[in-house]
């Protein structure tokens, strides 16, 4: 297993460890719920030093990147981040990814990290335009801070007073080192990543500077776990679960990142003719009004059929009711309709609702 630059820090914190997208990560620190509260009331911290980030160098790299995205990347200007995903040629979902841009000739492409092999050579493979397709995760670290207070304590960090948009990113300095502060999450709340270059001493020395300009306002350590729920509460997609090769972006609900009219892409064909012939499944909120733990996988039915399936679940800290994501037959995906989903032998009733379900 790999380790982050974070490790020892995890350690000292007492995080329950586990290996996660061939890393060894922290699942939890004190419990998931009380770190699901804290970015929800305040500000938490979360080690993603897993992701991938891939660097796109060339005169042709808006041309790349329009190619193997199905966002229209030439919306983006320099400091300005867009989410997107990638698509086989059948429009099953490669991954789903940040397009972030540096320079006319320069993209970052961040990717999830279990992902972060098959998305490079998948690159690789599709690069006909003679661009550097450059692998730096492992020089990267990321850490996430998420919540209400973020931005308080970002510009305690820094010093001075921040005022950037969602999804744009500026470029600052910390321990003399450079720094990508990007107003990005997968929290749902206000947030900010910081992507870096370091030996261990200095990832160090940030971590303790972040917690430091956190203390007042009782800024906590985060695992992958409250990191689940906490996009589960926002209707994100997580591939492997809600999103894979085998479903498009249309089914998913990402009908609003694909643009089809912006040129050829991979994928497009398929997902245009999917557009007009219409979807047959689509992936739908469901909320629980009695106590359950919905899994992925566990059937849906209606009208004593199976009609789908759980994609993932929970039960939100928050609302303190079950919450999932789940595909069904698109005759069913209706606001208000009433599904059973088999758990543990019983049919349980779930509600199809809107997002965010908090």
């Amino acid at each position: 297993m790999k380790q982050t630059k974070f490790s020892n820090i995890h350690k000292q914190f007492g995080a329950k460890l586990v290996e996660f997208a061939g890393f060894e990560m922290p699942v939890q620190y004190t419990s998931i719920i009380a770190e699901h509260k804290s970015v929800r009331q305040s500000v938490g911290v979360f080690d993603v030093s897993h992701m991938g980030e891939i660097i796109i160098k060339g005169e042709k790299a808006l041309d790349f990147v329009q190619k193997i995205t199905v966002n229209n990347a030439a919306k983006l200007e320099i400091g300005k981040v867009q989410y997107s995903a990638m698509c086989y040629n059948d429009g099953g979902i490669v991954d789903d990814l940040l397009v972030y841009k540096i320079s006319d000739n320069e993209y970052m492409l961040v990717v999830n990290g279990a992902n972060k092999d098959k998305d490079f050579n998948w690159m690789k493979e599709n690069n006909s335009f003679g661009v550097n397709i450059i692998d730096e995760s492992d020089d990267y670290s990321l850490l996430a801070v998420q919540g209400p207070n973020s931005q308080k304590v970002i510009e305690k960090l820094l010093g001075e007073e921040i005022n950037v948009e969602y999804y744009h990113y500026f470029n600052s300095k910390l321990m003399d080192i450079d720094v990508i502060v990007s107003r990005t999450g997968y929290t749902g709340e206000l947030g900010f990543e910081l992507y870096f270059k370091s030996d261990v001493e200095t990832a160090e020395k940030i971590w303790n500077s972040i917690f430091e300009a956190g203390k007042e306002f009782n800024i906590a350590a985060c695992g992958l776990g409250s990191r689940d729920t906490l996009r589960l509460e926002k209707g994100f997609c997580l591939y492997g679960n809600d999103i894979d090769e085998t479903t498009t972006p249309l089914e998913a609900g990402l009908g609003w990142i694909t643009k089809l009219k912006k040129g050829d892409f991979i994928g497009r064909d398929v997902l245009v003719k999917q557009k007009e012939e219409g979807v047959k499944r689509k992936l739908v909120p469901l909320i629980f009004e009695q106590r359950a733990f919905p899994r992925h996988n566990y059937e849906i039915k209606a009208n004593g059929e199976k009609v789908g399936h759980i994609t993932s679940g929970t039960v939100s800290p928050i609302l303190e009711k079950p919450i999932a994501l789940g595909y069904v037959a698109v005759e069913y995906a209706k606001m208000d309709e009433t599904v059973h989903v088999v758990i543990r032998n019983k049919e349980v009733n779930a509600k199809i609702t809107k997002l965010p379900f908090v």
